[in-house]
C-alpha cells in the first residue's frame, strides 16, 4: 500500500530545516548504499553531526505524531532518517532497499519532500509495482511511505535541488496486505463514529481491528 500524507511539517519546520542544511556539509550517498546500489547512487547526504541529529530528532518525532502514518505504517521503530539533497543531473536508479538496516527489518520506506515541487525540475520518486509505475514529486512538508520490497528509483535531477528526508520503518503488523487491511477497518470505523458516534456497529468494526492486530502483530 503507497500512503501520501500531507503537511508532516509546518511551514516554520521547513524553513528551520532547510536553514540548518544550507549550513551543513554533505558527502558521497554511496556511503550508505549497498552493494548493487552503490552502482546506481549518485547523490549527496548531510553529514553527521550535532545539527544532523537534532533534525532527525525532530523530524521523526513529527513522522511519529501522525495519525495517519501511524494507522498506515504502525510502526514500532524507526531507523535513523537521511537527509539527501539531489542537485542538476544526480539521481538514484532502480533498487531495493535492504531487508534489514540498523538492527532493523524494513517493512515500510518513507520519503519526506524538503524542497518546493516548483523549485526543481525532475527528481520524481518512481515506485514500480504490478500495476506499472507511480512518479511522485509532492509539496514540501508530504510524505509518502511504501512498502520496502518494491523497487524505485529516483528521476535525474533537470534543474535546481532536490531535498528530501528518508527513512524506514519496522512495523509491528510484516506483511503489506494485513496492514493494509487494519488500515482499512481502521479508517471505515473512523468515520462510522464521526457519522454516528458509539454504536453497536463500530464497536463489532473496533473488536475486529483490535483483535486482527493481536492476531498478527509482531512485538
Amino acid at each position: 500500500m503507497l500512503v501520501l500524507i500531507a503537511d508532516i511539517l509546518t511551514a516554520e519546520e521547513l524553513a528551520d530545516i532547510r536553514e540548518t542544511l544550507a549550513s551543513l556539509r554533505f558527502g558521497d550517498g554511496r556511503a550508505t548504499a549497498g552493494r548493487s546500489a552503490r552502482l546506481v547512487k549518485d547523490n549527496q547526504q548531510a553529514r553527521e553531526g550535532a545539527a544532523v541529529r537534532r533534525l532527525r530528532e525532530n523530524v521523526s518525532a513529527r513522522i511519529l505524531a501522525n495519525p495517519v502514518f501511524a494507522a498506515a505504517v504502525r510502526p514500532k521503530a524507526l531507523t535513523p532518517i537521511l537527509f539527501s539533497r539531489y542537485s542538476v543531473g544526480q539521481t538514484y536508479g532502480t533498487h531495493v532497499d535492504n531487508p534489514i538496516m540498523h538492527g532493523l527489518r524494513t517493512d515500510v520506506s518513507f520519503t519526506l519532500f524538503l524542497a518546493d515541487p516548483q523549485s526543481y525540475e525532475g527528481g520524481e520518486l518512481v515506485i514500480e509495482s504490478p500495476a506499472g509505475e507511480e512518479a511522485i514529486k509532492l509539496p514540501a512538508g508530504h510524505l509518502v511511505a511504501y512498502p520496502s520490497t518494491t523497487l524505485h528509483r529516483v528521476e535525474p535531477v533537470r534543474s535546481g535541488e532536490r531535498l528530501a528526508a528518508v527513512g524506514w520503518a519496522r512495523s509491528y503488523v510484516r506483511d503489506a496486505a494485513r496492514r493494509e487491511l487494519l488500515f482499512d477497518l481502521d479508517t471505515a470505523r473512523t468515520r462510522l463514529f464521526e457519522q454516528h458516534g458509539k454504536t453497536p456497529e463500530y464497536d463489532l468494526l473496533a473488536k475486529c481491528a483490535a483483535n486482527l492486530t493481536r492476531m498478527w502483530a509482531e512485538d
